[in-house]
């Protein structure tokens, strides 16, 4: 354990929460917890004025994948492919649309963020295959996106930033799309494990706790899911080569942390370049908390700067 401590403003969002006393996420019906995660992450968001945003249908199953454009010039532009987080069960392309304002303008790029099918109505592969499917269409459309083909990313936070890293396995594997890079923040790369240090650390009084993700975990998996399987679980890859460079973002006080690294540590072993780092002070979901937490916003700027760094290589 470090002797880092909690973000006093992160601290206070902790207490505002425990003083509300409202029943845990996982302990209401579906719906029910969409709807409290909406009103949290929509409601005191800023507005962040960008050049165009607009909704779209990228074709695929059941009518098509909602995603929705952000541009903020009408140059042609490096591409974000963001995949939100909320344990592939909760959150849409609304409680994210501040972050992604947020970055559009920040790296000067096209950001699309993809409302991937969600579980447990869809379990794996389902979110997954829309990630990829998404991914795959606006690197064969290009020209019509006005994006630059050799400038396309894949983004995503907690269970989007999962997405991310097996969206760029995938793509590895298929030899299409060719991504640029890679940005995961506090993602999934592994099934809960309780013994695991920062699950023993960092398992309650935050955030993300234990129960919450084994909650996900079981809406996202089924007794047929395959532990070994790499898009399932990034940490249990083989082979890392021939990997797009990744930016992998960690938080102290999040059972995720250890996962993230192993990961970081897995990929740099086998030749990938990656960049890592742990926000000693946050805990899990700072990115959608940076009108609250000013060191939030820092990290998000670290981060808009290593995309922009990315993209100039």
């Amino acid at each position: 354990m470090t002797n880092s401590q909690l973000d006093p403003d992160a601290q206070r969002l902790i207490d505002a929460g425990s003083a509300a006393g409202l029943p845990p996420v996982y302990t209401l019906p579906i719906d029910d917890a969409r709807d409290r995660m909406r009103s949290a992450f929509i409601s005191n968001q800023p507005t962040t004025d960008i050049l165009e945003v607009r909704n779209i249908v990228i074709p695929g199953p059941l009518g098509g994948i909602p995603a929705r454009i952000y541009r903020p010039s009408l140059a042609v532009l490096p591409c974000i492919m963001f995949f939100h987080g909320g344990g592939w069960t909760l959150n849409d392309l609304d409680t994210h649309d501040h972050l992604c304002r947020l970055i559009a303008n920040d790296v000067e790029c096209v950001v699309i963020s993809v409302d991937y099918r969600r579980s447990p109505e869809a379990k794996y592969p389902a979110p997954l295959d829309d990630c990829f499917l998404a991914t795959a269409w606006a690197s064969a459309n290009h020209v019509e996106l006005n994006i630059d083909l050799k400038r396309i990313a894949v983004m995503g936070d907690s269970s989007g930033g999962t997405c991310a890293l097996s969206v760029a396995l995938l793509a590895r594997d298929r030899s299409f799309p060719r991504l640029r890079q890679v940005v995961a923040v506090y993602p999934v790369t592994d099934s809960p494990d309780l013994s695991r240090g920062s699950y023993v650390e960092r398992g309650s009084g935050y955030s993300l706790d234990s129960s919450l993700m084994e909650w996900f975990w079981d809406s996202y998996t089924d007794e047929t899911s395959d532990l070994s399987d790499p898009y399932l679980c990034p940490v249990r890859l083989v082979d890392a080569s021939d990997l797009p460079r990744m930016v992998v973002v960690v938080a102290e006080f999040d059972p995720l942390r250890d996962e993230g690294l192993e990961f970081a540590v897995k990929v740099r072993s086998g030749g990938g370049e990656v960049i890592s780092w742990t926000a000693d002070d946050q805990m899990h979901g700072f990115l959608l908390q940076t009108s609250a937490i000013s060191n939030a916003k820092l990290q998000l700027s670290r981060i808009c700067q290593q995309l922009r760094l990315g993209f100039s290589e």
